[in-house]
């Protein structure tokens, strides 16, 4: 059922060397890849924070920003109001 990846061999012998650290990572990802299991509540609890994270990261410098432009915008009126 299942067809056998081959990865690439490379040059400098990343990929071939028996018990290299590339290839435990590529057997890993691949083992991953190929899970067919159901994300758990942890999967997405995981998901749910990493997008709450950049939610918050992405409103804190439109913020931030927002704030540099009405500081700005208000010190140059206030110049010309004098």
């Amino acid at each position: 059922m299942w067809q056998r990846v081959s990865l690439p061999v490379r040059m400098d012998g990343l990929f071939h060397r028996k018990g290299s650290t590339m290839r435990k990572f590529s057997q890993t990802l691949v083992r991953f890849v190929k899970d067919e299991s159901g994300p758990t509540a942890v999967e997405y609890a995981v998901m749910l924070a990493l997008i709450i994270v950049v939610c918050i990261t992405a409103v804190t410098a439109l913020g931030t920003n927002a704030n540099n432009t009405f500081s700005y915008v208000g010190t140059q009126v206030g110049k010309t109001g004098s």
